[in-house]
């Protein structure tokens, strides 16, 4: 079911993608009218010009799908591909190493470039940078040191690709990146709390989200958009957390719950403000 939902994600240009941890990695996203190829190797995936994403084992990992409150009566949905956490691998040394060629790279043409490992607290996901010719030298030079800021801006002057990757999983972002598309994220404030995600994201214990798919929101491009509901719907009925499903069932159906919990507190929440542009829909 999950290879499934995949590849129907992959076809919609309006879904996002994102790969790493709290604080730092990659996200993708294309233009409906983008040239998109798959990856080299028979790979799922897609890859554009500004950036690819390679989905080598994502269909193994454990499907979370949640909602999230923001304020007023804004709210998130993603649905978390996670790990189990004894399967995370330590994270890596604090400072920038030289990884070897890149034989895993999305495009074929550009396995012959050379990976840096950044040396960021991520679990989840390892950022790298990945170089030719000339830039080979100057990330020698930063190896055994700490990434910080001014290597991080030099990177796009360097011609480097910034790649999120898990396993055989991954997101390549051609820099410098631009919004909309693919993008680089690094936010040392908040790698510095060593969270493995969000305390809003209901994930259950003993996982950790490692890729997130972002389905298109029902309130964005005005109005409300049923389909877009009701897809999402979907998604929470096959991989939510069946007790929160049910409280958002209730809400929707009129039920005035008075939740304990933080998350069910955030459903409930959700949930009315769904109903409310449901009943005007």
């Amino acid at each position: 079911m999950l290879r499934a939902v995949l590849d129907r994600a992959l076809a919609d240009p309006a879904m996002g993608w994102s790969l790493g941890g709290y604080g730092a990695g990659a996200t993708f996203r294309r233009d409906p009218g983008e040239p998109a190829t798959p990856p080299c190797g028979g790979r799922p995936g897609l890859v554009t010009p500004r950036g690819a994403l390679v989905l080598g084992e994502a269909d193994t990992l454990v499907p979370v799908a949640y909602e999230t409150a923001l304020g007023g009566e804004a709210w998130s949905q993603a649905l978390a591909l996670c790990r189990p956490l004894p399967l995370l691998p330590p994270r890596p040394a604090p400072v920038v190493s030289e990884r070897g060629r890149d034989d895993a790279a999305a495009r074929d043409g550009d396995r012959d470039g050379v990976l840096f490992c950044l040396g960021l607290p991520l679990r989840q996901a390892r950022l790298m940078a990945r170089v030719r010719e000339e830039a080979v030298s100057r990330l020698r030079a930063a190896c055994g040191r700490p990434a910080d800021a001014a290597l991080w801006a030099a990177l796009p002057a360097l011609g480097a690709v910034l790649v999120a990757e898990s396993g055989r999983d991954r997101i390549e972002v051609a820099l410098p990146d631009a919004h909309p598309g693919p993008r680089a994220q690094w936010f040392d404030r908040l790698l510095r709390l060593g969270r493995l995600h969000a305390a809003t994201a209901p994930i259950p214990a003993g996982l950790a989200p490692v890729i997130h798919l972002h389905p298109p929101h029902p309130l964005d491009g005005g109005g409300y958009d049923l389909a877009r509901h009701a897809a999402f719907e979907a998604l929470l009925a096959c991989f939510g957390d069946p007790e929160l499903v049910a409280l958002k069932r209730r809400v929707l159906a009129g039920e005035a719950a008075v939740p304990r919990t933080r998350a069910a507190r955030a459903v409930a929440r959700v949930a009315r403000a769904q109903r409310r542009h449901l009943a005007s829909a």
